[in-house]
């Protein structure tokens, strides 16, 4: 039934407990709306938009104001986002988080886990800060990780802006919104990983294809990387990371050549 639901969901997140229940009822399970409810919160999806079962902002928490409305995003490096989404496994479910950076739709970093604790979204926000500089704003949700102590420290030391979404706002965040439909019926919908390590590696494929090989219209059929990395120019040099130990900040790098428009 969390199959089905997280499938269902994706093609309608505005589907409630009561539409969800009818959908299982034709598929011919016999449930009620506490179990149906019970199994969206599991996995962490509510009507409208998917967020996880703790991005209710935690109490002891600092929330910070929406700073996007109205802006531009023309400039990779001007505004980043990160989110999490729940992703169905033979063998259970685990949880994704991406950072991506709005101008190019480039993933810059993720992580997969089988908890919602704040440690791997601390980690993948190290990673993307260490392979690819500061962004001028960091968007997120007001989700408890988002909001800890050990995640906003990261932003405030290296000076960045800090956003989070309004609650109950679809739209805010809507490039993460949007990836995590690409990887679902991409990646994770095609392929039905047994376990976690399977669908890590499978991320790992994937995001490299999303980043390097797949079109998007949006981007004058243009990847992420391609804007990302070169913007408008046909060639430019890049340092990128070749060797990363984000606990130290400690990284060694190579200039390469990337193909542009």
């Amino acid at each position: 039934m969390m199959n089905l639901l997280d499938k269902q969901y994706t093609e309608t997140p505005f589907y409630g407990v009561r539409k969800m229940k009818k959908f299982l009822r034709r598929k011919g399970f016999r449930v009620g709306n506490a179990h149906v409810r019970t199994l969206l919160r599991k996995m962490g999806l509510f009507a409208v938009f998917a967020k996880p079962n703790t991005s209710k902002p935690h109490p002891e928490h600092a929330v910070y104001p929406y700073l996007l409305k109205d802006v531009t995003v023309e400039r990779p490096n001007q505004v980043w986002s990160a989110d999490i989404t729940y992703i169905r496994l033979a063998q259970g479910f685990a949880y994704l988080v991406a950072v991506i950076d709005w101008c190019s739709r480039a993933v810059l970093s993720w992580r997969l886990s089988n908890t919602l604790d704040s440690s791997f979204c601390v980690e993948v926000l190290e990673e993307a800060l260490c392979r690819y500089g500061c962004p001028e704003i960091f968007n997120s949700d007001q989700g408890s990780q988002f909001t800890s102590n050990d995640f906003v420290s990261k932003l405030t030391g290296a000076n960045i802006s800090i956003s989070m979404d309004g609650r109950g706002r679809a739209f805010d965040n809507i490039f993460v919104e949007r990836l995590w439909r690409s990887v679902k019926y991409e990646c994770i919908y095609l392929n039905g990983y047994q376990n976690i390590p399977d669908a890590r590696e499978g991320l790992k494929n994937y995001f490299e294809f999303y980043n390097n090989e797949r079109f998007h219209q949006t981007l004058d059929y243009r990847t992420p990387w391609e804007v990302y990395a070169g913007g408008n120019n046909r060639y430019k040099t890049l340092t990128v990371p070749v060797k990363i130990d984000c606990r130290s900040n400690a990284c060694e790098f190579q200039s390469v050549v990337a193909v542009g428009n």
